[in-house]
């Protein structure tokens, strides 16, 4: 014979997140059988209640709620499998029980947050109530105060016992809210308002044979015999907006946030085990742990699980606990599993305590058609939402990789940064791209933010590159922007794109930008044909932005800069001269004007020695300045006449960094000769001044290098010139020979191949 329905609403007061008050609240549901449910959530979500029963449902899951002319301003109301809240839910679904949200709608909510009205002022000061009570039993912490009342107590028994923890808990908020009042938390004496309001609705239709299930802190307000008018009053004059609700995936992460509802919690992990644990949960956890531990190579053996168990009830009996809890679990874990060491501990507390467990969403949940879109795309590539990180590895010859490099691309242009490309481990090459993939509930509102661009990924991509396009100030961003379409396959917004870059290159005078703008085009010329994306669009409009660079920039590197304008403007240099490079239709006529730009630079006096050296080097490696012209720029970039610091930088702009300037003047002495002099003779005050600079300069070489140029400059002056086979630094020949050269072009051309 079961239970007779409770006499008088039955107001279950939980801990959102929960597991304990999830247990309970079955529990108690099972004895009072209700004829209907009430739960502090969104209204608007009533209509997506019934997808919670349906198979294609895994929490954790959230309601998502935004405005719908602006889905940035979002909402979202997390749900965990073991949330009180979906135990509640799915009791009401399997008992073929009426289930409703109750809380303030989005409508209101969202509305007044877009208004500024949300939210109870920065100077209010917020009542933990939890901190109170574990203070006022003498816990210095809440979450060990709740451990030990709530998530270890036993949710079964008679009825009485059943609901003894709600009556109790009740009692205690309700002597909070006298002592306190709303404790800070103005807003929410507008949503007890509405909850009443609910209530009463349902009192009309069910009597009092009804339960709600809702944060304990509004237990009282809503036992408190408050007129209907005063609830009005407090109700009337509320902004609203319209709103679209539905599901969206959730991870364990992401619960050990705030969110929507203020609950963070910080071991989601943990909690979920001990709702699903129904007997001996330390003793399960530990094998977890262990089991994770053997993963990663560790040796952890049953002996170790049994103590670590005794360690953990040892210290739970000596601290007066009734279990242990995580804090004691964790600490048996540190001493008996990890030898006391931090770091596989921070391994446990990432994989388990906290988790990357990803909730999922069935097909029938309303959703924008952008993400419909990706979801069939995800689909048909086979590229699963994860929560936690992973590589992929694509092979840009292979269609299929293709198709997922110009998803992700385009998914990024739109905002959607679910994919960020690393630097590949499997080697270089324009066939190959790496993406570090992570899955983030909020790029849910990304999507639905995105929706406004168009119905599919390439429709609204192609139209959000356009308004970039349109909008853009900098010419950089615009040939960012151009790169970016490339990359994504945008061929349709291209035009726009080049109309955008083609007007702003014809206004802009500032070198720099003009400087820093060309790579970016470069690239696109080199590397768009391996995604099939017709680039040639760009050729003039590089060509053009190069002759203008190469225009412009003598002038303006003998403006009087100083030391950081001067490092700008020298990696402006290196920038045009890689991308002059990597344009293979921009003919040897454009190429012949880069040299003589770079010539003009290394022999200008006016012109910073940062600058001058680093043209006089690029010369050098294009093998258009003689060796006996580069020593001749270097004697007279190192005279007397030269100032010290003038000297160091051109030193820094020839030889330093990673273009392998320690190489070169290990095979020629005649440049590290003329270093040694200048250096030798630099007074001791210019000396302690530029000293920095060169040893930023020369610390930058591999060690090898290092010590190589330490032997030749032990040698002292002509040491190394007259220096014949047999007194030659280990590795190295006085002459190049051009056999053992030779051996290497075939491994080479693999290389550069592949």
């Amino acid at each position: 014979m079961s239970p007779s329905p409770a006499k008088g609403p039955l107001l279950l007061g939980v801990r959102h997140h929960g597991p304990g008050s999830a247990r309970a609240v079955r529990a108690a549901l099972e004895a009072a059988r209700p004829e209907a449910v009430l739960i502090e959530g969104p209204p608007e979500g009533d209509a997506l209640l019934p997808l919670a029963a349906e198979e294609g449902m895994r929490p954790p899951v959230a309601l998502l709620a935004h405005a719908a002319d602006d889905p940035g301003r979002a909402a979202f109301w997390p749900l965990a499998g073991f949330s009180p809240e979906w135990v509640a839910i799915r009791w009401a679904q399997e008992h073929d029980v009426p289930v409703r949200f109750i809380d303030l709608p989005a409508a209101h909510s969202l509305a007044a947050e877009g208004d500024g009205q949300e939210g109870d002022g920065p100077e209010a000061v917020r009542l933990d109530p939890l901190a109170v009570l574990a203070e006022t039993a003498g816990y210095d912490d809440p979450e060990r105060w709740w451990e030990d009342v709530v998530e270890h107590r036993g949710a079964g028994g008679a009825r009485e016992d059943v609901l003894g923890a709600f009556e109790a808990l009740g009692e205690a908020m309700g002597a909070l809210r006298d002592a306190y009042g709303d404790g800070g938390h103005r807003r929410d004496l507008v949503r007890e308002a509405y909850m009443r309001q609910r209530m009463r609705a349902a009192r009309r239709e069910f009597g009092d044979a009804y339960a709600v299930v809702c944060g304990a802190w509004h237990v009282p307000a809503l036992r408190a015999k408050a007129t209907v008018a005063a609830d009005k009053a407090l109700l009337s004059g509320l902004p609203k907006v319209k709103v679209e609700t539905t599901w969206v995936p959730w991870t364990h992460r992401r619960l050990a946030r705030a969110g929507g509802y203020g609950a963070g919690i910080t071991s989601p992990g943990w909690y979920a085990h001990l709702f699903s644990a129904r007997d001996r949960p330390v003793e399960r956890w530990l094998t977890k742990v262990a089991g994770l531990l053997r993963e990663e190579d560790r040796q952890v053996s049953s002996a170790h699980v049994i103590e670590a168990v005794r360690l953990a009830e040892t210290l739970a009996a000596m601290r007066g606990r009734p279990l242990p809890g995580l804090t004691e679990t964790l600490e048996a874990v540190r001493a008996v599993m990890c030898d006391g060491s931090d770091i596989p501990l921070a391994l446990i507390e990432d994989r388990l305590v906290v988790g990357d467990v990803l909730g999922e969403v069935p097909d029938g949940a309303p959703v924008v058609p952008l993400q419909r879109d990706l979801t069939r795309q995800q689909r048909t590539l086979r590229l699963k939402a994860e929560a936690q990180d992973r590589e992929l590895e694509l092979d840009l010859r292979k269609d299929t990789d293709t198709a997922k490099s110009l998803l992700l691309h385009r998914l990024r242009l739109l905002g959607v940064g679910w994919g960020t490309p690393a630097a590949s481990r499997s080697g270089t090459g324009t066939f190959r791209e790496t993406w570090r993939l992570r899955w983030e509930p909020e790029l849910s509102v990304r999507i639905a933010e995105a929706g406004i661009w168009g119905t599919t990924v390439l429709g609204a991509a192609t139209a959000k590159a356009e308004a970039d396009a349109a909008g853009a100030e900098e010419l950089g961003d615009i040939t960012a922007l151009a790169e970016q379409c490339l990359l994504a396959g945008l061929a349709q917004a291209l035009p726009a794109v080049l109309r955008a870059l083609a007007d702003r290159a014809a206004l802009d005078t500032d070198v720099a930008r003009l400087a820093k703008a060309l790579p970016a085009l470069a690239r696109s010329l080199r590397y768009g044909d391996v995604r099939g994306t017709d680039a040639t669009a760009l050729g003039a409009v590089a060509a053009g932005l190069a002759e203008r660079i190469c225009v412009a920039l003598p002038s303006a590197c003998t403006a009087g800069l100083d030391a950081d304008a001067a490092a700008e403007m020298r990696g402006h240099v290196d920038g045009v001269h890689g991308a002059i490079g990597l344009l293979a239709d921009a003919g040897e006529g454009l190429r012949e004007r880069w040299s003589a730009v770079l010539a003009t630079l290394a022999g200008r006096d006016t012109v910073p020695g940062l600058i001058r050296g680093r043209a006089a080097r690029l010369l050098l490696d294009d093998g258009r300045l003689p060796a006996e012209e580069t020593a001749r720029l270097m004697g007279l970039a190192l005279s007397p006449a030269s100032s010290p610091a003038d000297a160091a930088g051109w030193i820094e702009g020839f030889a330093g960094g990673s273009s392998g300037g320690g190489t070169l003047l290990v095979h020629d002495d005649r440049l590290l000769g003329l270093i040694d002099t200048w250096l030798v003779g630099v007074p001791e005050r210019a000396f302690t001044d530029v000293l920095p600079l060169l040893r930023r300069t020369f610390g930058a070489y591999e060690p090898g290098v290092k010590r190589t140029l330490g032997e030749l400059v032990r040698r002292g002056p002509g040491g190394s010139a007259a220096a014949s086979a047999s007194s030659a630094p280990d590795g190295f020949a006085p002459e190049l020979d051009p056999e053992r050269a030779d051996a290497v072009v075939g491994l080479v051309r693999m290389l550069l191949a592949g």
